[in-house]
């Protein structure tokens, strides 16, 4: 991993993102992280919001899920940019210029449980050419942005992931910090969703190896974008596995497990529902869930062989 020290070379998001070959990408890319700056203005006078209707999914929405949502959308509209909306909070996908080139998913605010306890959250978008449901491999960029004791943000646009991190003293950029990011070898940490009572037989003596065999530490903050931020940096595994009560998975395959899947393989890892890589799966419902296994390649490697047995 290329550690850039930010306070010698300041390199920008902006200045970053120029690189990239198709200009509209980058614009995109760049407009997002700058909506993340307004998200996160806000978050003092809407953290008491409460709870509104459920989801499509379920779950209880609360005012900061519903503004976020709907602020998101709104913004990205504006960049004339985004043919047509997928979000984690929307029963139906919203289009915004049927003339644009991208199609956009959106887990506006992954991790919002966290919001009461002030732990870590953040917001995923996938970016894609083709309208969804479409085959991961044909996604053409991922970020996210974390807000966490201060705001990073990871993108991948067909290379390397790279991490920023928004500027003190009121400048509106992000600047470079880790550039190309690889996991470490041997990995560190882990952390799994769900209940490990729920959880099958050959999974639960495989988490128990990530102790005894490999020597991993426990990390789990409960948003996905926390641990993916663990294990990005200290390498090591992450999962919510199938279990008996979710043999599906819980994690939804568009929102969250595909762009995800995208950026940790750009640092040199691994995603997998146990059986496929996870930018292979065919589906054909947008809100279809996954079993997620990803980090380093030799520990998803194994837990896809164990699950074989």
């Amino acid at each position: 991993m290329s550690v850039v020290n930010f306070m010698a070379e300041e390199i920008s998001l902006h200045e970053h993102l120029g690189t990239l070959k198709r200009k509209e990408l980058a614009v995109l890319i760049y407009s997002f992280s700058q909506l993340a700056i307004d998200i996160r203005r806000e978050l003092p006078h809407k953290l008491r919001g409460g709870a509104h209707q459920k989801n499509k999914y379920g779950e209880i929405r609360k005012e900061l899920d519903e503004w976020t949502n709907k602020f998101l959308i709104e913004q990205l509209g504006n960049t004339k940019l985004v043919n047509k909306v997928y979000s984690e909070e929307l029963s139906e996908p919203v289009v915004l210029n049927s003339n644009a080139p991208f199609f956009i998913s959106l887990d506006p605010l992954d991790g919002s449980s966290n919001i009461e306890t002030n732990n870590p959250f953040g917001t995923i978008m996938g970016i894609y050419e083709n309208d969804l449901p479409i085959i991961g491999t044909k996604i053409v960029a991922a970020a996210y942005i974390l807000y966490g004791p201060i705001t990073t943000l990871v993108y991948r646009a067909g290379g390397g992931t790279h991490e920023f991190v928004k500027h003190r003293k009121g400048n509106e950029d992000y600047y470079l910090i880790n550039e190309n990011m690889k996991l470490p070898e041997p990995g560190r940490v882990f952390g799994i969703g769900g209940n490990p009572l729920d959880w099958d037989g050959k999974f639960l003596k495989f988490a128990k190896d990530l102790f005894r065999k490999h020597k991993l530490k426990v990390r789990y903050c409960g948003a996905f974008v926390g641990d993916f931020s663990q294990i990005l940096h200290q390498g090591g595994f992450f999962s919510y596995p199938a279990s008996l009560s979710l043999p599906g998975g819980k994690l939804r395959l568009f929102f969250e497990a595909q762009p995800m899947s995208y950026l940790i393989e750009g640092a040199g890892g691994a995603a997998s529902n146990g059986r496929e890589r996870i930018l292979e799966i065919d589906s054909t419902c947008v809100d279809d869930t996954t079993p997620l296994y990803m980090g380093n390649k030799k520990i998803v490697k194994e837990l896809e062989d164990v699950l074989e047995e």
